[in-house]
């Protein structure tokens, strides 16, 4: 009977180097006694190495970045010992570029040949960045949660305090509920809307109006900015903002109180619109310590990174203050 035939393709080395190129696929050779490496053109450009230096492990290490580098140091010195496939992610420092690579290979001196060892380098950027991505939204969204529980909870508390009976606090508090939803109605129209501009006073009383309390006495909050419109992408980053504040009001700020105002005026400038957050009559303020929280670094960093600005708080014992610097520009954007 003749052999049953293989339908397995026959792999010369001009097919596994397409296989390779097309992978993108780094390759590297070490030798474990001289610490010299052999990498091919890819290799070196990922590295950002010339391809005209002789290169060792401890060359490659300066490129390695600071946070990670006696790790991998360390893993590599291991590898050898490491029984079967290892695989080590790390970064890499080009000029101000990070990348991420994946280095992978066979431990136990499997294979080695020549006493020197053979694996891959990987670049994995677009991976790990995403999972950054995934993990600061997971941690945005814990958050947000969080906040939107304090909300409830702040906003029964104020209801409380004004209603006659159970019947006036349910509808108080459905109306507070019912603004809620109208402001973010406001900053993310619903699909199929065409894109629309917000005013500047208009979005920022939308937002607070849940938390003012008309049964403690008129104009608690109080919005004097001058008309000037708000993009889509601004809006739905200055809400974040404006929420953000608005919770650290109702739970340790002026809004914690039957006797505590809020006053948010703006002005604009040629390039530039500034919003003031001034909060007064609340419990004596103490001025945080530490770097802050979650919600801190997030409204930090969407007024960097969307409106292209700054906040800064100015933590008076009689009330906080909050300074909002955004780049016109951005804002109406």
């Amino acid at each position: 009977m003749a052999p049953a035939r293989s339908n397995l393709p026959v792999w010369h080395e001009r097919h596994l180097r397409m296989a390779v190129e097309g992978a993108g696929v780094a390759l590297w050779a070490w030798n474990v006694d001289t610490d010299k490496l052999i990498l091919d053109q890819r290799s070196y450009d990922l590295w950002g190495v010339p391809n005209t230096t002789e290169v060792t492990f401890e060359d490659l290490s300066a490129h390695i970045h600071p946070a990670d580098r006696d790790r991998v140091r360390a893993a590599f010195a291991a590898t050898r010992a490491v029984m079967g496939q290892y695989e080590i992610d790390f970064r890499i420092m080009i000029g101000e570029e990070v990348r991420w690579i994946s280095a992978r290979g066979q431990g136990e001196d499997e294979g080695m040949l020549d006493r020197t060892m053979f694996g891959i380098f990987l670049d994995v950027t677009g991976r790990k960045q995403a999972e950054e991505s995934n993990e600061l939204l997971a941690g945005e969204m814990s958050h947000r949660v969080k906040n939107l529980l304090a909300i409830a909870s702040g906003l029964t508390s104020i209801t409380s305090r004004s209603a006659s009976s159970t019947e006036d606090m349910a509808r108080q508090l459905t109306n507070r509920l019912t603004a809620l939803g109208r402001a973010h109605d406001l900053v993310r129209p619903l699909p199929g809307e065409g894109k629309k501009d917000a005013l500047l006073g208009d979005l920022i009383s939308v937002l607070l109006s849940p938390y003012d309390d008309p049964g403690a006495f008129s104009g608690r909050i109080r919005v004097s900015v001058p008309r000037m419109a708000v993009g889509e992408a601004a809006a739905t980053t200055l809400a974040l903002v404006i929420h953000e504040l608005a919770t650290n009001a109702l739970k340790y700020g002026a809004l914690s109180t039957d006797e505590g105002t809020l006053d948010v005026s703006s002005s604009s400038h040629e390039d530039e619109v500034v919003v003031v957050w001034t909060e007064r009559g609340g419990p004596p303020v103490e001025s945080p310590t530490g770097q802050g929280g979650f919600g801190s670094k997030l409204i930090n960093r969407a007024m960097s990174a969307q409106l292209g600005g700054t906040l800064t708080c100015d933590w008076a014992e009689d009330g906080v203050t909050v300074t909002l610097k955004m780049d016109r520009q951005s804002l109406e954007a």
